[in-house]
């Protein structure tokens, strides 16, 4: 999470620098660029979270349960495992500077472009970070004009009639007004949003945060909407609104 490095055999319980407990550790080894091997799949799965196996994880770990029950091909990333630098904001310069694929090809984020134009639907998990989604998933998010600026050079979309599925949790409140941030972004892109497509987690400003890991895990109503969530984009996506709407659909982009 934060870059600290320990020497040892086994890892602290909990990080000397951030506080982030032991299961956030990975071995340090060096990482190989994101590539994607053109393989077809219906849906990206992303945590936005700083934290893989926290509270945002946990939903995410119910969400890839429903998809494996109902035999979806999904592929999932945690952003805090990848690459991802700030958007260059190329269009700032002239609006044609902006381009698919995108200028920069130094990270992973190219290859996150390309899994979303394959895709099918994509399911988005966030934290509330002070009544907004994580700064990171802001960077994955920013770096997505790319692919919504194609509309704008009158391009044809790539994007258009795919599906969105929003899960927020957090401590404290925040969550829809998170959900509805993330959802401006797919909007501009063509994304249909599934009926009922968010779901909102908290557990309460008024107890400690070191209790909302356990809180979510067994939390039957956190279980059942984010089922519901994704039983609605799995069955949004059947529906075959990408083809569908082809050539039907006005793009309207700002």
């Amino acid at each position: 999470m934060c870059g600290y490095i320990h020497n040892g055999n086994e890892p602290p319980e909990e990080c000397p620098q951030c506080s982030s407990s032991s299961k956030e550790y990975s071995e340090l080894e060096e990482k190989q660029k994101l590539k994607f091997d053109g393989e077809k799949f219906d849906v990206l799965l992303i945590n936005g979270s700083s934290h893989r196996g926290h509270n945002t994880g946990i939903m995410v770990n119910f969400a890839e349960e429903v998809l494996k029950k109902n035999n979806v091909n999904y592929r999932r990333f945690n952003l805090n495992e990848l690459n991802i630098q700030h958007c260059w904001c190329c269009y700032s310069m002239r609006d044609s500077a902006c381009t698919y694929p995108c200028r920069n090809q130094l990270d992973d984020a190219p290859a996150l472009h390309e899994m979303i134009v394959d895709s099918r639907a994509v399911i988005v998990a966030s934290p509330i970070n002070w009544n907004n989604m994580s700064a990171r998933l802001k960077d994955f998010l920013d770096r997505l004009t790319c692919l919504q600026n194609l509309y704008l050079l009158k391009k044809e979309g790539l994007t258009t009639g795919k599906v969105v599925g929003i899960l927020v949790n957090g401590h404290e409140d925040g969550g829809m007004k998170t959900a509805l941030d993330i959802f401006l972004y797919f909007q501009q892109m063509g994304y249909v949003l599934a009926p009922f497509g968010f779901a909102y987690r908290t557990h309460g400003a008024q107890y400690n945060a070191k209790t909302d890991d356990g809180f979510f895990k067994n939390d039957d109503i956190l279980m059942k909407e984010v089922d519901g969530i994704v039983r609605n984009v799995i069955e949004t996506m059947k529906q075959d609104l990408e083809a569908n709407l082809k050539d039907k659909i006005f793009p309207v982009s700002e």
